[in-house]
């Protein structure tokens, strides 16, 4: 037992990591000795994360935060992917993947429209609780499964997931090509301009409103779990106490009621 795991020294932690993998690859995991063993590797090597992170000094605190964070992350993924069998030292097998997650985040996380900071570090927060129960459950985990993890709830899980929609974007105005022989560059704006086939729906909201006021309130729920918050099936029976088949069964004959209302108003 490792009183202070994340105070033992690089050099020592080395050691102990070799002994700590062999440890656990004779545990069962998801047991409580699997995830001591499993902690104390994550807690001992986190001077390679700050090692990694230390490349990236240029950036400022709040960004060094995140970006610890994020190698935390890579640091998990090389601990569950590592085998002794490779006769490789860890330390060279996990800063690879530590600079790769930081980089991945520079990629994903260049916010190109303004996204709240909250929402930012919420992303950040889910990124990892998703590497962590995917780990842990060998599947990817569910809202409730994530807002349970992370200590919100779910309408903030889902929040969270909807500012990664705030990443980079190209101008209208970008060149997309340059031809001497040409009068002009093409610009992005000269290619993606058309008609939205989306405005034709417009009517059909407007018509279908009503259709979905006249059902009742546990059909109205289901449709707002299913079609707003995208949620599944599994997730919905879960929340209303029945099965799958059932919520799958409601879903199928409002759609032919609502169909079919929009079709012929006379049904409806």
């Amino acid at each position: 037992m490792i009183a202070e795991p994340s105070k033992v020294s690089p050099k020592d932690a080395r050691e102990l990591s070799r002994q700590f993998f062999d440890r656990l690859t004779s545990l069962e995991e998801g047991t409580h000795e699997f995830q001591y063993v499993r902690n104390t590797l994550i807690e001992m090597n986190l001077s390679l994360v700050r090692y990694a992170a230390a490349r990236f000094r240029s950036r400022s605190n709040n960004e060094m935060e995140d970006i610890v964070q994020v190698g935390t992350i890579g640091l998990i993924k090389a601990i569950d992917r590592f085998e002794l069998s490779r006769q490789v030292e860890f330390t060279s097998f996990a800063v690879p993947y530590i600079v790769g997650e930081i980089k991945r985040f520079f990629r994903d996380t260049s916010w190109a429209v303004h996204v709240p900071r909250r929402l930012q570090e919420a992303r950040v927060e889910l990124a990892k609780a998703t590497e962590e129960l995917r780990s842990r459950l060998g599947r990817t985990p569910t809202t409730r499964e994530l807002s349970e993890l992370m200590c919100l709830t779910e309408e903030e899980v889902i929040e969270a997931r909807k500012a990664s929609n705030g990443y980079t974007s190209s101008s209208l105005d970008a060149a997309l090509s340059s031809d001497a022989g040409a009068e002009g560059e093409t610009v992005l704006a000269d290619v993606i301009g058309s008609d939205d086939p989306g405005l034709e729906l417009v009517d059909d909201l407007s018509s279908l409103a009503p259709l979905i006021a006249e059902l009742d309130e546990r059909e109205r729920k289901i449709i707002h779990m299913r079609y707003v918050e995208e949620r599944t099936q599994a997730e919905i029976g879960e929340e209303l106490g029945i099965s799958q088949m059932h919520v799958s069964r409601l879903i199928s004959r409002m759609l032919r009621r609502l169909r079919a209302g929009l079709l012929d108003p006379a049904v409806a």
